[in-house]
């Protein structure tokens, strides 16, 4: 009996031992996450890095490892990228397959270490426009600083020599500055009027690359990672979709849409296309907004009600006063904060920078659609255009070719004085003679009541001006 019972316990504690050896060989397996960014830094790029890290949270990876391959993109994009991975608590790593210019440069400065094949570069971080022109120095002034203070963020490497004790940075702030500023002289880095591109070699010996790889296995070797379970992330079709639709361009020209179409919606008869184009462009502006939890109720609540605002004053309201201006403000708000991830109007969370890059987004979109208003209402439309004469009836019917629909006495009022009946916007009924007509305004709005005189007689309609008689 004490045979077997002996027997027993001599399995138990076997099994204990391998069970702890298991385990012991489980902990030493890492979870890597790793995701790429092989295209243009936007909307896109941005929408990825924040489903990817989320994913890497959530399986509780031990390392997230970038891949990149980019020539640069939007500075506001890769400065929220930098910011993600500056205040992550897994450690980030970045392999340079080929490129990292730009804002590529300045979201590999962020990282915890940078890996890079032979022949890749990392570097000329100057902000530039759509054609590649250098932007004001105001934007570069905001390159400068935020490069700068992420090179700083990776604080100083304590080194000791011949018994002195110094500390020097990890990252050189001044060399990263050097990438986007051609001024900045650097003895044996960089003479003044050229931006700073660092080889493989060349950032490896000025501290901006911690070794040189041919790819991520290579990379997570020298990290010492030699026992891994790897994840990759995997962009969904809607991710796309998402980074395609928040993008600011689009955005802008959603905006254009919306207002341009309740704008031609509010100058023609019943309910048709320019209304279901800025309905249509209200729901793509909103939706990915809306399903990321940045566009609230209360968001999308200013900016209806700011519609409605704006409709009483065409339709309701004489003249353009209190209602116009505060529709114009809450459709601008709801618009503006929608992009936001504000708590009702606390905006430290969000950022001084964001809220004016929000607003500016919204102002170029409204801007824009006044000035496509301004020239659909006076050339597309215009019945001497190409188009205006496929969508405009432009024959005339002379009487001399039979056409009888319209009282000849109608063509002797030109020149008669009379007064609104209505308001004109821009049409509108004035009396004229004790008689009520149906008039336009020859050019803006008429209020109700203005003494008018008519101009002249087109197509069996009277045109009719603000008369200066006295």
């Amino acid at each position: 009996m004490y045979r077997k019972i002996g027997i027993l316990i001599a399995l138990i504690i076997s099994t204990l031992i391998v069970a702890q050896d298991i385990e012991v060989r489980n902990d030493s397996v890492k979870k890597v996450y790793t995701f790429k960014i092989f295209r243009e830094i936007g909307s896109t790029s941005w929408i990825h890095t924040q489903e990817a890290f989320a994913e890497a949270e959530e399986m509780n990876a031990d390392v997230i490892l970038l891949h990149m391959n980019t020539y640069g993109g939007q500075v506001v994009f890769a400065d929220s990228i930098r910011t993600k991975i500056l205040n992550s608590n897994i450690p980030v790593h970045v392999f340079i397959d080929n490129n990292a210019a730009s804002a590529g440069a300045l979201i590999s400065i962020a990282c915890d270490s940078i890996y890079m094949r032979p022949g890749a570069n990392i570097g000329a971080a100057t902000v530039v426009n759509q054609s590649g022109e250098k932007m004001p120095d105001k934007y570069q002034s905001y390159m400068r600083s935020t490069i700068r203070a992420t090179a700083e963020a990776h604080g100083k490497d304590t080194v000791v020599a011949n018994g002195d004790t110094t500390y020097v940075w990890r990252r050189d702030p001044h060399i990263a500055e050097a990438m986007v500023d051609e001024s900045i002289y650097i003895e044996g880095v960089i003479d003044t009027g050229k931006i700073l591109t660092f080889t493989t070699l060349e950032a490896i010996e000025n501290g901006f690359c911690e070794g040189q790889a041919n790819n991520i296995k290579e990379v997570l070797t020298q990290l010492d990672i030699n026992e891994y379970e790897m994840t990759t992330f995997r962009p969904s079709f809607y991710d796309g979709l998402k980074g395609f639709l928040t993008s600011p361009i689009l955005q802008g020209i959603l905006i254009l849409v919306i207002m341009g179409g309740i704008y031609f919606e509010l100058q023609t008869p019943g309910v048709g296309f320019p209304l279901a184009a800025a309905a249509l462009a209200a729901i793509l502006y909103f939706a990915p907004l809306y399903i990321d939890g940045l566009a609230a109720n209360w968001e999308i609540i200013l900016f209806i009600v700011g519609l409605v605002l704006i409709a009483l004053e065409v339709f309701v309201i004489p003249g353009f006063g209190v209602a116009g201006v505060s529709g114009i403000t809450l459709v601008v708000l709801g618009l503006t904060f929608s992009m936001l991830d504000n708590d009702l109007f606390d905006f430290e969370p969000v950022g001084f920078n964001k809220l004016l890059e929000a607003l500016g987004i919204v102002l170029s979109g409204l801007f824009g659609s006044l000035l496509a208003i301004i020239y659909i209402s006076k050339k597309i439309l215009a019945t001497d255009s190409a188009l205006g004469a496929r969508i405009a009836l432009n024959t005339q019917e002379d009487v001399e070719l039979g056409y009888i629909g319209v009282e000849a006495s109608m063509k002797e009022l030109v020149g008669e004085s009379g007064v609104a009946n209505t308001t004109l916007r821009p049409s509108g009924k004035v009396e004229i003679n004790d008689e009520i007509y149906d008039a336009v305004a020859e050019s803006g709005y008429i209020e109700k009541g203005t003494a008018i005189k008519v101009s002249r007689f087109s197509h069996g309609q009277l045109y009719v001006v603000i008369s200066r008689e006295k």
